[in-house]
C-alpha cells in the first residue's frame, strides 16, 4: 500500500512540532556517578557505580510542578548487595536531583518501587522515576544528580548513597519563569509622593508671624488689632486731655 507524500509529509511535521506544543523541550544529561552507600544498621560500606540520565525541562513555571525524568543502570561490574538483614517487606527506591542558584529551590524528588529483594543479592534498580519539585519563585540555576535512598519510607532509610564527588557532577542549566503582574495592581511612586507633597507646601502662609504684633494683648486690642487700633485709641486719648483742660479755663473765680 502506498502512502502519499502529501501525507507522510504531514506526519513527518507533526511529530517534529510535537515538542513544542507541550512547552519548551527538554534535554538530556547522562553520565556515571560514584556513590558511596552506607547500610544504616551495620555501618557497613560499598562503593556502587550508576549510570544516571537526567532529562530536565528547559523551562519552569513558578508554582506549578515540574518533572524531572530519571534514568539509572549499574555500570559495568558495579552492583549494590541487599544487606542479610531490614529490606523485609515493601521497599522503594528514593531518587533525588539536586537543584543549585534557585532561591528557595534545593532538590526534586522521585519514588520507584523495588522487585523483591533477596538478602545478600544485587538489587535490582529500577530503570526509570519520575522527580518532582514545585518552584516557589522565579530565577536561573542548575540541575544535578544526587543522592539515591532504599527503604520502606523517605525518613526512614536502610541504604543510604551520597554522591562521592559532588564538584564534578555534570550541571545542565534550569530557568524558572515568575508570573506576569499587572502594573495597575501596585500604585505608582511618583504619583504617591505628588498627591502628598502639593498640601505640604500651601498649609502655613509665609507672613503669619507678622500679622501679631508685639504687646497686643497689654493695650487690650488683643492679637488681631495691630498698628492701626493702636492709633485710634490714642487719638481718644488726646480728645480727652483736651476736653479737661478747656473745661478748667471756663470754670468762674469765686467771690471774695
Amino acid at each position: 500500500m502506498r502512502v502519499p507524500l502529501a501525507v507522510l509529509a504531514a506526519v513527518i511535521l507533526s511529530c517534529a512540532a510535537s515538542p513544542a506544543a507541550h512547552g519548551t523541550a527538554s534535554a538530556k544529561v547522562q553520565e556515571v556517578v560514584e556513590y558511596e552507600c552506607t547500610t544504616r544498621a551495620t555501618q557497613e560500606k560499598q562503593s556502587v557505580s550508576i549510570d544516571v540520565g537526567l532529562t530536565v525541562p528547559a523551562q519552569a513555571t513558578v508554582k506549578t510542578q515540574m518533572t524531572i525524568g530519571w534514568t539509572g543502570a549499574y555500570a559495568a561490574g558495579s552492583q549494590l548487595l541487599a544487606p542479610e538483614t531490614g529490606l523485609e517487606g515493601e521497599v522503594n527506591m528514593y531518587v533525588y536531583a539536586g537543584i543549585s542558584g534557585i532561591d528557595g529551590l534545593t532538590s526534586a524528588t522521585g519514588v520507584a518501587p523495588l522487585d523483591a529483594v533477596v538478602p545478600g543479592e544485587p538489587i535490582v534498580l529500577p530503570s526509570t522515576a519520575e522527580v518532582r519539585t514545585t518552584p516557589g519563585k522565579p530565577g536561573s540555576g542548575t540541575v544535578h544528580a544526587a543522592a539515591i535512598n532504599f527503604g520502606p519510607r523517605p525518613q526512614g532509610p536502610v541504604i543510604e548513597c551520597e554522591v562521592k564527588d559532588k564538584d564534578s557532577l555534570k550541571e545542565y542549566p534550569l530557568t524558572v519563569a515568575g508570573a506576569g503582574q499587572s502594573p495597575s495592581e501596585s500604585p505608582s511612586p511618583d504619583a504617591t509622593d505628588t498627591e502628598t507633597s502639593e498640601p505640604t507646601e500651601t498649609e502655613t502662609p509665609a507672613e503669619t508671624p507678622e500679622e501679631t504684633p508685639t504687646g497686643g494683648v497689654a493695650t487690650g486690642a488683643g492679637g488681631e488689632a495691630g498698628p492701626d487700633g493702636r492709633m485710634v485709641v490714642a487719638a481718644g486719648l488726646v480728645i480727652t486731655v483736651a476736653a479737661l483742660a478747656g473745661l478748667r479755663r471756663r470754670r468762674p473765680k469765686r467771690a471774695l
